[in-house]
């Protein structure tokens, strides 16, 4: 009980603070406005996060979360190959409808400067398991070749991934991310089917 109200805790926190994020830019929101939205209080903010700053590598967890809601509803009759790109969909369009570009941006630039925290890169993320699933199980049911293995197909994912984002933010958001995710990941995980 008391690990879900940490959780909860926490949760809050980052919701308040990217839906403030986002209808107002970082710079313009406060500290104590999250603590306000969030409803919760200073010594819970600063027992999370060191400081505002803080909440920019949060960003990956939301998106992890984002990745539990599509597991939980499940993939159907979805071959492991479908459920990368259906995982893929889901997630840029996402990003593309509820993630200020400025926020991602400042978040990527942050996993290249920073020395240790590098939470895109974080073996441990919902993120990286359910990938790591997907693959295993796609290769025990010979959906997907075995020639690879299913960490390093988890990686070359992830790393075309990043680089689509990393695209996106460079060019100012000028094309649909999802769009150009479902013409250019399929190119990919057709090499990793059998």
């Amino acid at each position: 009980m008391a690990r879900k109200s940490i959780t909860n805790t926490k949760s809050r926190i980052v919701d308040a603070a990217w839906k403030l994020f986002y209808e107002q830019g970082f710079e313009n929101t406060t500290v104590e406005e999250i603590i306000a939205l969030s409803a919760t209080s200073k010594g819970s903010f600063y027992h999370y996060f060191g400081s505002k700053d803080d909440l920019l590598g949060s960003l990956a967890y939301l998106f992890d979360e984002k990745y539990e809601e599509l597991a939980a509803r499940g993939f159907g009759d979805r071959s492991a190959p479908e459920a990368l790109l259906y995982l893929n969909r889901e997630l840029f369009s996402m990003i593309e409808n509820r993630i200020d570009i400025s926020l991602l941006s400042r978040l990527l630039s942050t996993q290249l400067t920073v020395s240790g925290g590098k939470q895109l890169l974080d073996r441990n993320r919902v993120y990286f398991k359910l990938l790591r699933r997907i693959v295993g199980e796609g290769q025990e049911r010979g959906e997907i070749t075995g020639g690879l293995s299913a960490d390093e197909i988890v990686r070359l994912y992830a790393m075309t991934e990043r680089g689509l984002l990393y695209d996106w933010c460079l060019r100012g958001g000028d094309y649909s991310l999802a769009d150009w995710g479902a013409k250019t990941l399929p190119l990919l995980v057709r090499s990793f089917e059998k």
